[in-house]
């Protein structure tokens, strides 16, 4: 599909949206709506505030119907654009072209995003139904030849229409969708095409749903209290309460994240349990039964391979990479190989300095991966005396929300923040902030969804339900969803560093969101390359350490002290602490993500978990107490999110990242000169210049390595 309407389609952080009432009410003149369709609240813009949708009317018996009604119509304009007896001008083809699918646009990302943090039976059910159908509407626009002849016959006089910069992108980019997805096919071949983003829709779908499944029946029940040892009671009483809402009074349930690794691992004394958590969940998608996704895996990638060959491509990485700052297969290969060997050396360091705690308490065995959670928190705290628990007390939900990103927002930004109770949500935890920009004027909408559910895929993500656009005069509706187990009522929600982190990183991303200021949605916030949108919501994490921001959040949740200065000075030194681990995990699951997407139909095997292993191998992360992040079978990412060949994204972003921190720490850390400064530069810009442009006229220059390995602790003094 063409990153302009996926962007509009998928369920991902990149989801387009927007429109104005006056203009989408004047639109809704043209068409002649269906008796059946009166009430339905997507008919027309939202009234509420920033366009917010309006979640206390929207029912499930809404979606189907208004997909097909959006679809009609949109494609009734695109007959209009591609049937115009006027000749082709930026305005009647590419505005025009901005301006169809409101309707749809409308539908898709509630609905999308709902599948995601709040899905049912009914809306799991329409998913399957809708991804073939959308898919070909895609397809339709896509693959129409008069649109695609009127959008290249401008591109062929572009120099000549004194566009300004931003709309000369416009025209660039949709030209280059249309190339991309096939607009210079013959008729034989897009009828080729077309079934192959049908299937790999439907398949995606299926991987996804299957995923889900899989963590909710993978679920570790416990008969006995005492097997629990090392959880926090409020822990033991949520895994209480989980198996009593699943009639299993008397045991407790360990639900499953969608990592590998499972956070109970870090507290867990009992070395049994441990093993059947990581066992659990590593088999996910792979030993058979109804939510089985090795299949699945083999297909996708057998198809991806033959769409990229048939779009005239090499392999599907080298068709995604493209389009992204990396350009080639060849560079993310050698970024991946240059930081393989030392990250798996460190790896192995950190593993032996487990091995000799586990040898001097007379442990009897060989480190593990259900292991090293364990022994490495073990490990923290003997080298930096503190561990997670003394942490958490000073980590409360909302005071790192209220005090620490808000706070660090408002430093550097000038942004305010008030919470909105007057407005519908869809789940009764998710919370509403009105943010004001530095002068006062209304900025956007900020929902924060944090609390894990059963319903909810896993991990966390920004999405956004209104894109700010200067066309429609919109400004963004964003939303930030995190998966932090709730505790039962009336206890506070206290959150580990990690999840602190990612708290701050999703911000990132959410601002890059609420910052932009283009005229077209297609570039809107985070509708830029794959391999850049991690890169500002990674900066942002360098806030949740800095020492003004820690202090300011970093309250006892019960006498509102502050940490103790020495504690977070031993949160500070301990940031390079098992990196070797983290980047390893992590490296595999990118190398693995590539090697899957850089196979031709031929090379596509047959047994997937025998291909994982020897990609490991072969790739030199075949490592046994550190397994990739993620295995194939449960790789949400690429094999039903956006980041097909494009998991590399992370490690690509964070050495713009590391490069960006040492800008800022150069330049006086948290100030307002220094966010106006990023915002201004890059924030605000979106997607509506070249990427690494973007960069460069924030840093001033190119991006450097060397900030990333030291922080990771690869250089070769770090290692010394």
């Amino acid at each position: 599909m063409s990153r302009t309407l996926n962007l509009m389609l998928a369920s991902s952080l990149l989801l387009a949206a927007g429109g104005a009432v006056s203009s989408e009410q004047a639109a809704m003149n043209k068409f002649d709506v269906p008796p059946e369709l009166a009430g339905n609240p997507f008919l027309a813009a939202s009234g509420l505030p920033f366009r917010m949708p309006p979640f206390d009317r929207i029912k499930d018996a809404h979606f189907a119907p208004a997909f097909a009604e959006g679809m009609r119509q949109q494609l009734a304009e695109i007959d209009a654009i591609a049937g115009n007896a006027v000749a082709p001008t930026f305005d009647n083809t590419l505005v025009a072209l901005e301006r169809s699918g409101r309707m749809l646009d409308r539908v898709s990302k509630v609905f999308f995003n709902l599948t995601a943090a709040n899905t049912n039976d009914r809306l799991e059910v329409l998913e399957l139904d809708l991804a073939p159908k959308l898919a070909a509407h895609n397809d339709a626009i896509m693959l129409n030849a008069k649109l695609f002849a009127r959008v290249k016959a401008l591109h062929a006089r572009r120099d000549s229409l004194g566009l300004d910069a931003e709309s000369m992108r416009l025209l660039e980019r949709y030209y280059s969708d249309f190339m991309r997805d096939g607009g210079q096919l013959s008729d034989a071949d897009k009828t080729k095409l077309k079934s192959m983003n049908a299937e790999l829709a439907t398949l995606a779908t299926a991987f996804s749903q299957n995923v889900l499944k899989e963590i909710n029946a993978s679920a570790v029940i416990v008969d006995h209290r005492a097997d629990l040892a090392g959880l926090s009671e409020s822990a033991i009483t949520a895994a209480a309460e989980a198996a009593d809402a699943q009639g299993m009074n008397g045991k407790y349930l360990l639900a499953l994240t969608n990592t590998t690794g499972q956070p109970p691992e870090t507290d867990l004394a009992n070395r049994a349990l441990r093993e059947r958590l990581q066992q659990a969940s590593m088999a996910r998608g792979s030993h058979g039964g109804d939510f089985d996704n090795q299949v699945v895996v083999l297909q996708i990638a057998r198809l991806r391979a033959e769409r990229a060959r048939l779009l005239g491509y090499p392999n599907h990485a080298a068709y995604v990479l493209e389009d992204e700052t990396a350009r080639t297969p060849a560079a993310v290969n050698q970024l991946l190989a240059e930081l393989t060997p030392p990250a798996v050396a460190n790896a192995h360091r950190e593993a032996a300095a487990m091995q000799a705690m586990i040898d001097a308490d007379g442990g009897g065995f060989k480190l593990a991966s259900y292991d090293w959670a364990y022994y490495a928190e073990k490990l923290r705290k003997q080298r930096y005396d503190f561990d997670e628990a003394q942490l958490r007390p000073y980590f409360e939900l909302n005071s790192v929300l209220q005090n620490g990103v808000f706070y660090a927002a408002n430093r550097l930004y000038g942004i305010t923040f008030k919470e909105r109770k007057d407005l519908p949500v869809y789940q009764s935890d998710v919370r509403v902030f009105e943010v004001s920009d530095a002068d006062g004027k209304p900025l956007a909408l900020f929902l924060a969804d944090y609390y894990a559910r059963s319903n909810k895929r896993g991990g966390a993500w920004m999405n956004s339900y209104v894109d700010q656009s200067g066309l429609f005069g919109t400004h963004a509706v964003v939303a930030n969803h995190l998966n932090i187990p709730k505790p039962p009522p009336g206890e506070p929600t206290l959150l580990t560093y990690d999840e602190v982190t990612t708290m701050f990183h999703e911000f990132g991303h959410a601002l890059h969101g609420m910052f932009s200021n283009v005229r077209y949605p297609r570039f809107s916030g985070t509708n830029v390359p794959r391999d850049f949108v991690e890169y500002p919501s990674q900066v942002n994490e360098m806030w949740a350490d800095w020492p003004e921001v820690l202090k300011h959040y970093a309250r006892h949740y019960k006498t509102g002290a502050a940490m103790p200065q020495a504690l977070l000075d031993k949160v500070v030194a301990s940031q390079k602490f098992n990196q070797g681990f983290a980047t390893t995990e992590y490296l595999a699951a990118a190398l693995l993500d590539q090697r899957w997407h850089q196979l031709t139909p031929e090379q596509v095997p047959v047994d997937a978990r025998a291909f994982e292993s020897d990609a490991l191998k072969q790739a030199g992360v075949d490592f046994a107490p550190v397994p990739p992040r993620y295995r194939s079978t449960y790789f949400s990412h690429v094999f039903s999110g956006g980041y097909s060949a494009g998991y590399y994204a992370y490690i690509w972003s964070a050495v713009l990242d590391a490069d960006s921190v040492e800008w800022f720490k150069e330049n006086g850390g948290l100030s307002r000169k220094n966010g106006d400064w990023f915002r201004q530069k890059l924030l605000s810009r979106g997607g509506s210049a070249d990427a690494m442009d973007l960069f460069r006229s924030f840093r001033g220059r190119d991006p450097k390595l060397e900030p990333l390995l030291e922080r990771r602790g690869l250089t070769a003094a770090a290692i010394k």
